[in-house]
């Protein structure tokens, strides 16, 4: 009996562990598909594309956010060339937020649209940025490494140069020193001359 007990209360304690470890699960529906976020991104991209065709963005400068993202747009399309087509997605849906990152091929190179929307499924941001390959990335990094130890070597050149004239600081003053005493007695007998001259 006492081993029956013992069991029972071992078992007892068993499921009180596993009810204290559940947790209610929260009812979160997505605020959209994954199928309805790409339809939306390729009616921003279009929207965008359109309105920048036809010269429309430059109605909206005072209008931050649209500034900002036609702002973004013209500057990579300058970089990459003319929008050709999307060429894939890639969509992170929240509670909050649903941001999707579509990538676009363009004449000269490719790149990608981060649209944010917000819980309401209006524009939060939208960023547009040319995607750059491995190759590019290190020509980049190569220039940024030659620029920098182009500036340090050209000013340590100047340290040098600064350095090997303090040799020349005693040589200046002492020419000054020179020229001080030849026009000491010059203007001493000027002097002497114009006090005479009062004199009479």
């Amino acid at each position: 009996m006492k081993k029956v007990l013992i069991v029972l209360g071992m078992l007892t304690c068993l499921f009180g562990l596993t009810a204290c470890g559940s947790k209610e699960e929260q009812d979160t529906t997505a605020l959209v598909t994954e199928e309805e976020a790409k339809q939306m991104a390729d009616q921003i991209i279009g929207e965008i594309t359109d309105m920048i065709d036809q010269g429309m963005d430059a109605y909206y400068q005072s209008d931050a956010t649209l500034s900002a993202i036609f702002s973004s747009w013209n500057n990579t399309i300058e970089e990459i060339g003319n929008f050709k087509e999307i060429t894939g997605y890639e969509v992170k849906i929240s509670s909050d937020k649903v941001e999707i990152i579509a990538s676009i091929a363009c004449e000269n190179g490719n790149g990608t649209v981060d649209i944010v929307l917000d819980e309401n499924l209006q524009i939060s941001s939208v960023t547009t940025e040319a995607t750059k390959t491995f190759g590019e990335l290190m020509k980049g990094a190569a220039l940024n490494t030659l620029l920098g130890m182009g500036t340090v070597f050209a000013v340590l050149i100047l340290i040098i140069f600064i350095i090997s004239a303090f040799s020349l600081i005693p040589k200046i003053e002492a020419a000054m020193g020179k020229k001080k005493a030849e026009k000491a007695p010059v203007t001493a007998a000027v002097e002497k001359a114009v006090a005479q001259i009062e004199s009479i």
